[in-house]
């Protein structure tokens, strides 16, 4: 006769199928996107999925984590290695992912940034807090640190030349439609002065070597400009990212009022397409090969000497197939002075780019990257850029 923990277990196995329980609450991640299928001995358990028993909901295995970090607010437990009483099976049965959803992400603003399990840990993170543990979705007052459409505080911010972070006050104005940043606290002159029609943020934990990283583009003279800036708060940090994602979603509502907000959602930020070491030869192929640091960036490729350098060495426009521009594995057969064997040519309209890879998996996914954006059709602003680079001194 089977016991109330098998029961227990069986039913929660069952809730599992139940519509939205099968995915990840907070990230969206099925079981197998996160911890792929792995061959076990015959009776290992494979991949437990997780629940919170005070929330009602079940979750992955990084997610869970994070609950474990709102303790007073959110409790965790394995579906299927620790013990369930029936009341606790039951409070499950009665929430599930799908009811918590529509309680906890009520009023979720259009702009913000909703992550999922690609997303870096302190988005996640600050997701998960800002749902259960501060409520910012079921009050909308809690929503002013990011909604207000004016921002003051202080990030640091690595310099431009001696790579040091020192202390820089920012202040971003919806109504000026600017972000900009000081050098001196008392400054009345600001430093930099970013139009956020060109501003772009993003996280890069990994490329900055701090767990909150940003990465702040904006275009100046038609370049790109790198600024990268960090809080030790997280909070703070996701805030600003959000208050920026608003600012431009406010501007772009009055540049382009005939569009949706699905249509404008996907201008808000962007990551970036690739990002990586190649080498390349100089503006002449007769020249030698150098290693530099790569960003696709949309339709701008940047190479850089230093991937935290805050101005590109140069820049290189990929255009779409229908205007002539073509990715091709390998270098021409005249070509010398490289040692790595996986090379790339990118045709374009003018002239051809040439790159070498290390390997031949590194190869293979730079070239899916620019066939991704070869094979998108080109939009009106596209071809103002387009003409830009191909008149450049």
């Amino acid at each position: 006769m089977a016991s109330d923990q098998e029961r227990n277990r069986q039913r929660l196995k069952q809730l599992l199928e139940k519509p939205g329980n099968g995915n990840c609450a907070d990230c969206g991640a099925a079981d197998a996107e996160v911890t792929p299928m792995r061959l076990y001995p015959v009776g290992v358990i494979q991949d437990p999925e997780w629940a919170s028993y005070t929330l009602g909901v079940f979750m992955c295995l990084s997610c869970s984590g994070l609950h474990r970090n709102i303790a007073q607010v959110s409790k965790v437990k394995s579906v299927l290695l620790d013990p369930w009483s029936s009341s606790e099976v039951e409070f499950m049965d009665s929430v599930g992912n799908n009811a918590a959803k529509a309680k906890y992400e009520q009023i979720v603003p259009a702009f913000y940034y909703c992550p999922t399990h690609k997303d870096c840990m302190l988005l996640r993170e600050q997701w998960i807090r800002a749902k259960y543990e501060r409520k910012e979705f079921m009050c909308v007052e809690k929503q002013e640190p990011y909604s207000a459409g004016y921002r003051e505080g202080f990030l640091w911010k690595r310099g431009r030349d001696n790579g040091q972070y020192l202390s820089r006050k920012f202040i971003l104005s919806e109504r000026e439609g600017v972000l900009k940043y000081f050098n001196k606290h008392d400054a009345r002159e600001p430093k930099a002065i970013m139009k956020i029609n060109t501003v772009n943020a993003t996280f890069q934990p990994t490329k900055t070597g701090t767990n909150h990283g940003l990465q702040i583009t904006y275009l100046k003279d038609n370049s790109t400009r790198n600024i990268f800036v960090y809080q030790e708060d997280g909070k703070e940090m996701v805030d600003w990212f959000n208050a920026i994602r608003a600012a431009r979603f406010h501007y772009l509502q009055v540049a382009f009022p005939g569009a949706t907000n699905s249509d404008l959602l996907s201008k808000l930020t962007r990551n970036y397409i690739k990002e990586g070491y190649m080498e390349k030869t100089g503006p002449k192929h007769t020249e030698g090969f150098k290693k530099r640091w790569f960003t696709m960036d949309d339709r701008r490729l940047m190479y850089f000497k230093d991937p935290l350098d805050a101005y590109a060495r140069g820049e290189v426009f990929v255009g779409s197939k229908e205007n002539g521009y073509t990715v091709l594995p390998g270098l021409p057969l005249n070509i010398q002075g490289y040692h790595l064997q996986f090379g790339i040519t990118i045709v374009t309209p003018d002239r051809k780019f040439l790159f070498a890879c290390d390997t031949q998996e590194n190869q293979e996914d730079w070239i899916a990257a620019f066939q991704t954006v070869i094979n998108r059709p080109m939009q009106p602003q596209d071809y103002a850029v387009e003409a830009y680079f191909k008149h450049k001194p």
